[in-house]
């Protein structure tokens, strides 16, 4: 296996990217290999690593069906879903509760 040439933070030539820059562009990476990496150095800790990709060889993001739109919104309306209760609580459930906050908290909401 050949090396990835590694570059230093900010120092990447013209011509690649990572995958959020070219998701800001409207591209993906399409199947392409990693063309190279970046490094950025951090104290008493690993490096950060970015993989770079060739913009030429991107490919267009895929547009969104009908069908994917459907998945999604089913896929947020039961992130909302009480496993307790089974009511929608109208917010993003937090994974670190697991539930709803009446049902985290029973005492306080009696309280109050």
């Amino acid at each position: 296996m050949a090396a990835i040439p590694t570059y230093r933070w900010r120092c990447a030539p013209d011509g690649l990217a990572t995958r959020r820059q070219l998701r800001a562009r409207g591209l993906r990476p399409g199947g392409q290999d990693v063309a190279a990496q970046l490094k950025r150095p951090r104290r008493r800790r690993s490096p950060l690593v970015a993989y770079l990709y060739s913009i030429e060889q991107a490919k267009p993001v895929r547009p969104m069906t009908p069908a994917k739109w459907t998945a999604l919104a089913k896929a947020n309306a039961a992130r909302r879903i009480c496993p307790e209760c089974r009511r929608d609580a109208g917010y993003v459930i937090p994974p670190s509760l697991g539930m709803c906050t009446p049902c985290a908290y029973p005492d306080e909401q009696r309280a109050a």
